[in-house]
């Protein structure tokens, strides 16, 4: 864990002093809101206030002495995220009922719309990325965590769950298609989402090599107008390239049919910024928890977890998150 530690304090009072004092602004407590499902560094938090840096640097300050938010570094950055409340310790309940109503808000439509814009210049930077270096996917991937290293892994969870005859599968941004013939032997359809020309024409060469039939490749926004449905959804090192993951994980749980799986494959919370420039990550991998919570928010259940250590100090986990029978009706 590279969160920043609760503080302590002594005097059960200063822990509700705090409390009293960070959410007694309403700047404040629209940032919180902001938080809920996402971390934003400084600068793209005084974009979307429209703030200037130190104010907003004062705000989060605030925040941070009432343990409101929590700081991840990734590189020289430092991003924010609202930290869980601890309701067995002094301002605990305090602290969830406040996040209780900060949930109620709506965010203004300005902030909204600054927020897509971080958003978007965040997606930007990662389609140019995979435009320029297409060519050099596998070898850019391999720096870190190749298919290699956890196709073993997912393949055993995908035989595990033991899909019916008939069973068809989706993989959003499935990079040069490395993995199609694996999804092609166990579902009678599969269908490869991708947002990048470059990429898809990878996944077609691989298709084209090794006769696979009943794969679909389809240049598309897995995140924006796409209505199919699938009993399995498989993301291979995709999620840290999305801007907002929590909400990614909320779309890919609306591609499942009822009953279906979620297989999300993913680094574990790292600090090597250099991935960045050469892989364009847009996160440096994912707590365990942040994936669970985010996916129960999409309204999927936690599954079988698998996790896989590597020789350059990266660690992957490989997860199984599930929709309920009965949900037919979901967010």
């Amino acid at each position: 864990m590279n969160l920043r530690a609760r503080s302590i304090r002594h005097d059960p009072c200063d822990e509700l002093s705090a409390l009293c004092k960070a959410g007694g602004d309403p700047l404040r407590l629209t940032v919180l809101r902001a938080l809920a499902n996402d971390s934003f560094g400084v600068l793209e938090l005084a974009q979307i206030f429209g703030i200037g840096q130190s104010g907003m640097s004062h705000h989060l300050k605030v925040l941070a002495q009432a343990d409101l938010v929590a700081t991840r570094r990734e590189g020289n950055a430092i991003f924010y995220r609202r930290a869980l409340p601890h309701t067995d310790l002094p301002g605990g309940k305090l602290h969830a009922a406040l996040l209780e109503e900060v949930d109620n808000l709506t965010l203004p439509a300005d902030v909204q719309s600054r927020i897509a814009q971080v958003h978007g210049q965040r997606a930007a930077a990662s389609q140019d990325f995979f435009s320029r270096v297409a060519e050099k996917f596998r070898a850019q991937q391999d720096l870190i965590a190749g298919l290699s290293q956890y196709r073993e892994s997912v393949v055993a969870l995908l035989d595990k769950l033991s899909f019916d005859p008939g069973a068809t599968a989706i993989e959003v941004g499935p990079g040069d298609g490395a993995f199609l013939p694996e999804l092609a032997r166990r579902f009678t359809q599969v269908t490869a989402l991708d947002n990048s020309p470059a990429m898809l024409d990878l996944a077609r060469q691989v298709c084209e090599r090794e006769s696979l039939p009943n794969v679909s490749l389809q240049l598309a926004d897995a995140l924006n107008g796409v209505s199919l449905k699938a009993d399995c959804v498989v993301l291979n090192m995709v999620l840290h390239h999305f801007a907002a993951p929590a909400d990614a994980l909320k779309h890919m749980a609306d591609l499942l049919h009822p009953g279906g799986s979620l297989l999300v494959t993913e680094l574990c919370s790292h600090n090597q910024s250099w991935a960045r420039a050469a892989c364009g990550d847009l996160w440096l991998g994912f707590e365990q928890d942040d994936l669970a919570r985010w996916a129960t928010a999409a309204g999927l259940v936690p599954g079988e977890s698998l996790y896989v250590g590597l020789r350059n100090g990266f660690q992957i986990q490989v997860r199984h998150f599930q929709r309920p029978t009965g949900d037919t009706h979901h967010r």
